[in-house]
């Protein structure tokens, strides 16, 4: 076992991380999928975060062929099918956040290898997926959520925009300017529409689509890094009571009576982002409940009736438990990717009667 396989002390081991990618592998298919499941459909964002987790701990090649499957499914346009069963398209649609989140795999896959060769053979794909994603900006800033593919071919586009979704994509534009400038191929237009972006986050959450009972759309403008210091703790603070059960995890939906390991460990990786590891220790051993025995985790728990529902444990789950374990802990050399500390400033702000102000640029190092 890798000594820097993410474990916190008293809380989850070496050997149950470890545990815990095992599951996540054995249920990849030959193809390097990683599904949500095994037999269950595969989507290119959580199949990106489980690539993650892997590559944090240890597992390097099942997170390299997870990622050489990405560009086998990417059409040329930059998007990707919405849902893939056993190598086939079962839902051709595409959102846009699952085409844009490769940038922030490959960011981390930078920080943790520090592999060139790697950055440089997924740059093509990274770039025409934040080109995708940039394309259906909508004029206030928010990014289109999804787009049809009727017959093979892109049809109409959702002109509505998700709050969570648009968040990751603020997350994944920053991952690609980083990358863009390791790579040394500039990408000014991604930091124009990061720029707006983040200004439809903060000041325009109205226009985007009302998901307010779910809890994504409360902590995600923190964790996607549109939303810090201050302002950030305030509005964590503002829902807590609404999505927290105590001893137990975070609701997905407020008026529904169940909690989720997925979105309870990216809260917790969102308290990471502010600092405030008490709760975010707290909050990670909260969710031990719903660990199975192989290390894999349930999906869920209904806490009146005392079960696990769905009857599953997902592959999603267990990698974003890695992945807070990794940021509390500072394992590896990709912990602190939520954080957003190696991508350099935020965007500059751009709003809709606003000019154009530059950014200064952060030096960051290139590939040679």
């Amino acid at each position: 076992m890798s000594a820097d396989v993410p474990r916190l002390e008293g809380l989850l081991s070496a050997r149950q991380v470890a545990a815990t990618a095992r599951s996540i592998v054995g249920a990849q298919e030959p193809s390097g999928a990683i599904p949500w499941q095994s037999g269950a459909h595969t989507d290119v964002w959580n199949h990106v975060e489980a690539a993650m987790a892997l590559l944090a701990a240890g597992e390097v090649e099942a997170a390299e062929r997870a990622y050489a499957w990405v560009p086998t499914v990417q059409r040329q346009d930059g998007s990707v099918p919405m849902k893939i069963v056993g190598g086939e398209v079962a839902d051709a649609s595409s959102e846009t956040n699952m085409g844009s989140y490769l940038a922030v795999g490959v960011w981390h896959h930078w920080l943790v290898r520090r592999d060139s060769a790697f950055v440089r053979r997924m740059w093509p794909v990274v770039r025409r997926g934040l080109d995708h994603a940039v394309s259906l900006q909508l004029p206030w800033g928010g990014i289109a959520w999804s787009q049809e593919w009727p017959d093979g071919a892109p049809g109409r586009v959702n002109d509505e925009a998700l709050l969570a979704g648009s968040s990751s994509i603020h997350h994944a534009l920053r991952a690609g300017v980083a990358l863009a400038e390791l790579v040394e191929d500039p990408q000014p237009e991604w930091e124009l529409a990061g720029g707006r972006l983040a200004h439809a986050i903060r000041d325009h959450e109205d226009r985007f689509l009302d998901k307010a009972e779910f809890s994504m759309d409360w902590y995600y403008p923190v964790l996607g890094g549109a939303i810090r210091g201050e302002a950030a703790r305030r509005r964590l603070a503002e829902r807590w009571d609404t999505f927290v059960e105590p001893g137990l995890g975070i609701r997905c939906v407020s008026r529904n009576p169940w909690v989720t390991g997925a979105e309870t460990a990216e809260l917790v990786l969102a308290l990471d982002v502010v600092g405030d590891r008490e709760r975010a220790l707290r909050l990670l051993g909260d969710l031990q409940h719903l660990r199975h025995g192989d290390g894999s985790y349930w999906t869920g728990y209904v806490f009146p009736d005392r079960v696990n529902w769905p009857d599953e444990q997902t592959t999603y789950t267990g990698a974003a438990v890695i992945l807070a374990v990794d940021a509390l802990s500072l394992s590896t050399p990709g912990a602190t990717i939520m954080r957003g500390t190696t991508l350099g400033p935020a965007f500059a702000e751009i709003g809709l009667e606003c000019g154009c102000p530059s950014a200064d640029v952060l030096e960051r190092p290139r590939l040679s």
